[in-house]
């Protein structure tokens, strides 16, 4: 698949996807935060903070360079994936939070990936730093992510009853695209894919597995009830990789960078799916607190 096609096709999947978020949300999602501050709080500096730091380590630690490190540091700063609702469920979280997180991550991510992007791109392609996200390309981000997700929310206000009736097809369309870019990213670099499938599988794995454990553990290090601490975990550990590889492709024009998303966005189910069960079965010994 040519990167023609890769340029018209994925700046309409990812609009759609982040379209059927905003069919999701409601106003009402940013402000829930209220309800529960600690919880968010602790999840926020999770997904901003400690983990970037976390991928930045491991980048270096395995000693990535260029495209593939830039790509790494992309995924990291991507939000929550799409199935980070369906994971939580699964696992017995609290899903309001995750609908809150993930409505605040993704506005944040507008603003805090570029800079990230930015940074690694200065870091790891010095010499190609010119290639990095001038203000162009930051209202280009802007426009590919938070454009659709504010049509959608605005769609959801007039026509509630339809968005109701398209949030699972929606749903299901953007699952299919997360799939169909993940095996296009591969097809396209499938010579750099089987190359770096060793390093770079490792380090997505090793990700996956500190992301979710990261977005369970410190929360209860502070004290957040359980189920909060599964939809934290699952919001953390779900990276976006349909985003990185839209961003990757689409607005920084390298191929190789989109390749970190594909591996993570394969091998991430694994540990997710092992996630979910083992805190299913830990939620059915913990005693429910009165909501």
């Amino acid at each position: 698949m040519g990167s023609s096609i890769f340029v018209v096709f994925l700046p309409l999947a990812l609009a759609l996807v982040m379209f059927g978020l905003g069919l999701t949300l409601a106003f009402d999602d940013f402000a829930r935060v209220l309800r529960y501050p600690k919880a968010a709080l602790v999840a926020l500096i999770c997904q901003m903070v400690v983990l970037p730091t976390i991928c930045l380590a491991l980048v270096v630690l395995f000693g990535l360079e260029g495209a593939l490190a830039v790509g790494m540091m992309l995924l990291v700063a991507s939000p929550g994936g799409t199935s980070a609702n369906l994971f939580s469920h699964l696992a017995g979280g609290d899903v309001a939070l995750n609908i809150t997180l993930t409505a605040i991550n993704s506005v944040l991510a507008v603003f805090t990936m570029p800079i990230v992007v930015t940074l690694a791109i200065a870091g790891f392609m010095d010499e190609d730093a010119s290639v990095g996200l001038q203000p162009a390309k930051f209202v280009q981000v802007v426009a590919i992510v938070l454009v659709p997700v504010a049509v959608g929310m605005w769609v959801r206000r007039l026509l509630p009853g339809w968005a109701e009736q398209m949030r699972k097809p929606v749903k299901v369309v953007s699952i299919a695209v997360l799939f169909l870019v993940i095996v296009a990213a591969s097809i396209a670099e499938f010579d750099t894919f089987i190359d770096n499938i060793d390093r770079l599988g490792l380090i997505a794995l090793l990700l996956s597995i500190l992301s979710l454990s990261i977005g369970y553990f410190v929360p209860r290090l502070f004290a957040v009830d359980p189920r909060q601490a599964i939809a934290s975990a699952m919001e953390i550990g779900i990276h976006n990789a349909t985003l990185a590889i839209a961003v990757a492709v689409s607005v920084l024009g390298d191929e190789t960078m989109a390749i970190p998303g594909a591996i993570y966005g394969i091998i991430m189910f694994f540990p997710a799916t092992l996630a979910a069960v083992f805190l299913a079965r830990q939620q059915k010994t913990v005693p429910q607190p009165s909501r």
